[in-house]
């Protein structure tokens, strides 16, 4: 019965593929199909689901594929079913299958509307791989690929301006999140010794005995996953993002902010409760995390003018509550609640235009009846003000993390504009091919000066990354930045660890190399066509050049480590080769990871998304 798990994973991803071959122009084919592969998708799941229940509703475990072994290290995808599993599972056919039978009609004629179901159906493969997940590895794949689909789907409108820029901020903190849980792993690594699996985390008494001999370790692994299922559920202060990520079509919106994608830190929660049941300052984190959300956004919703981001706030209030249910134990009842959560949402967020349609109607044949003011108290009704001034302002939460998180690195990358003379780049070149050669002869070089070498090439890798982070000229100086800075990063790595095999260091360069060369030459075959490729602004290229924004697309998605490449695993390696005391290294390495997906995703958007600089296309509307 185990073995069965995997076709539910792979059975979305067979429809993504074979969805690619249709012609944009058939909608009844492209519509057809994908309704065709949710649909079977559900009435297996549903039969696999009442099998389950009737031989016991016992745990399930299938370790499928093994990518990399190598002494304790063993990158593998590991599929696990439970009574978690079997809501969300259950959760994600049903409502998929509905909005995708909806948006065969919304979004008739629309231009992106193939893109729109094979996104979907990707976004769906990605949700099936969290899911039913048995080990963190096979989680962050998915996690992953709810990231990317994200962006495409928020950036669906891609001639104008909001959605594109609001799709490049919901990536920027869901990286944020990524880079968390990727810290997680690491140190899980060093505290298990092992690529734990979910099914070794319930037994409950190894569990408790590594968290008291190394409870620094544990206390660190679990505020990472706090915070990785904080952004994914936009729970405080992360809460901004939520609303700016409606900008995608309605039925997007309904499927991932609305039901599905939004409720993935609550089950992060629920599938590593083992883990922290027992320590009392994490349950307290997570009560307050979720205390704080519920009143804040609870708030906001009460004065949002936009229908969708009323919906948005009360949602993120609702998911704050499962927070507090979960910290009590309350799974059952946290289950129950995201159940009715993620179908109330979805039904309001499809039946929203409809509404709006009817008020704008009514209201020019209906007055409003005007009350006599209550008179209150001064001192309550001051309070009650500033707190309408606040909630209108959304507790400046979006001004918050500007200023705390991104504007320090702005500043700092812009600092550096030493960097882009031909002198410095002159220096990092040999600088570069110095450290090659202090790799090769490490074994004739001090201890001291190999960290101290390690750690300067680590700080090299992010300042340059930082510096492609703020480039406003040419998007080859850019593209050239975060080539050296990933350079540099694994120099910095292999140098110190000498368990690092050279071959790890060579496929992950070549997967690096192919992915660097490949976009290189799409930003010379633009600058061919368009004679300058500058990245102040949306530019919009890809009205007249699709395949070419198209194959640079899929550049940057291997080169940022898009999963199942040799990129993606290289990364992971890296990490596990980072020793759980070399602190400085492991936040320059988190760091530079947290900036290069957005400085790659910011050259690809600044060049091809947004309105066209062209006076032949037409000029979209700011907002969608």
């Amino acid at each position: 019965m185990e073995q069965f798990i995997q076709v539910f994973i792979f059975l979305p991803l067979f429809g993504f593929l074979i969805s690619l071959l249709f012609s944009s122009k058939n909608e009844k084919v492209i519509s057809f199909f994908a309704i065709s592969i949710l649909t079977i998708q559900l009435i297996l799941l549903f039969s696999f689901c009442i099998l389950w229940v009737i031989n016991g509703a016992t745990i399930l475990d299938y370790k499928h594929f093994t990518f990399y072994k190598e002494g304790s290290i063993e990158i593998f995808l590991d599929f696990y079913f439970d009574k978690i599993t079997l809501v969300y599972s259950l959760l994600g056919a049903i409502l998929s299958l509905l909005v995708i039978i909806f948006s065969k009609y919304y979004l008739h004629r629309e231009g992106g509307y193939k893109r729109f179901f094979i996104t979907v159906l990707l976004f769906y493969f990605g949700y099936n791989i969290i899911v039913f997940s048995g080990n963190f590895e096979t989680l962050f794949i998915g996690w992953e690929f709810l990231g990317i689909t994200s962006f495409l789907l928020i950036a669906f409108y891609r001639d104008r301006y909001l959605p594109v820029k609001n799709a490049l901020k919901t990536i920027s903190l869901y990286r944020l999140g990524d880079i968390c849980l990727i810290l997680a792993l690491w140190m899980s690594h060093h505290l298990w010794h092992q690529n734990i699996t979910f099914l070794q985390l319930n037994n409950i008494s190894l569990v408790e005995s590594h968290i008291n001999e190394h409870s620094y370790y544990a206390v660190f692994i679990l505020v990472m996953i706090v915070i990785a299922a904080s952004i994914k559920s936009a729970q405080f202060p992360f809460s901004s993002w939520l609303p700016r990520a409606m900008e995608g079509p309605t039925t997007s919106s309904a499927i991932f902010y609305g039901s599905l994608s939004v409720h993935l830190g609550v089950f992060l929660l629920l599938r590593t409760y083992v883990y922290w049941e027992t320590m009392l300052s994490i349950k307290v984190l997570i009560i307050i995390i979720g205390a704080v959300t519920a009143l804040v956004a609870n708030s906001i919703a009460k004065v949002q003018s936009a229908v969708k981001s009323q919906i948005a706030y009360a949602s993120i209030a609702q998911i704050g509550i499962m927070f507090i249910e979960i910290a009590f134990g309350f799974h059952t009842l946290a289950l129950l609640h995201l159940s009715g959560n993620a179908f109330f949402r979805t039904y309001q967020l499809l039946v929203s235009p409809s509404n709006l349609g009817y008020y704008i109607h009514n209201q020019f044949y209906e007055k409003p009846k005007l009350g006599i003011p209550e008179t209150k108290n001064n001192t309550i009704l001051k309070i009650q003000n500033a707190i309408y001034i606040l909630a209108l302002k959304e507790w400046n939460l979006d001004s918050f993390l500007h200023n705390f998180i991104w504007k320090p690195f702005k500043f700092i990358g812009k600092k550096m504009e030493f960097i882009s003379h031909r002198f410095s780049i002159i220096f990092l070149a040999i600088l570069f091919v110095s450290g090659l050669l202090f790799l090769i002869l490490s074994k004739n070089i001090s201890h001291e000066v190999d960290e101290d070498l390690h750690l300067l090439f680590a700080f090299i890798g992010f300042i340059l990354v930082l510096k492609s982070f703020v480039v406003r000229g040419s998007g080859l100086k850019a593209w050239f930045l975060v080539i050296m800075s990933q350079l540099f990063n694994v120099l910095a790595i292999a140098l110190m660890n000498d368990t690092y095999e050279y071959v790890e260091i060579i496929v992950y360069l070549i997967s690096l190399m192919i992915s660097a060369i490949a976009g290189y030459l799409c930003l010379l075959k633009l600058k061919n066509y368009e004679k300058v490729i500058n990245l102040d602004s949306f530019y919009g290229h890809h009205f007249d050049h699709p395949r070419l924004s198209g194959f640079f697309l899929i550049s940057c998605l291997a080169f940022v480590g898009l999963p199942f490449t040799p990129s993606f695993i290289g990364i992971d390696l890296m990490f596990s080769h980072i020793d759980k005391n070399e602190y400085i290294l492991i936040v320059f390495t988190s760091l530079n990871f947290l900036v290069l997906e957005i400085s790659v995703l910011r050259i690809y958007t600044r060049l091809f998304l947004g309105p066209n600089k062209k006076n032949t296309h037409p000029i979209a509307y700011k907002s969608s």
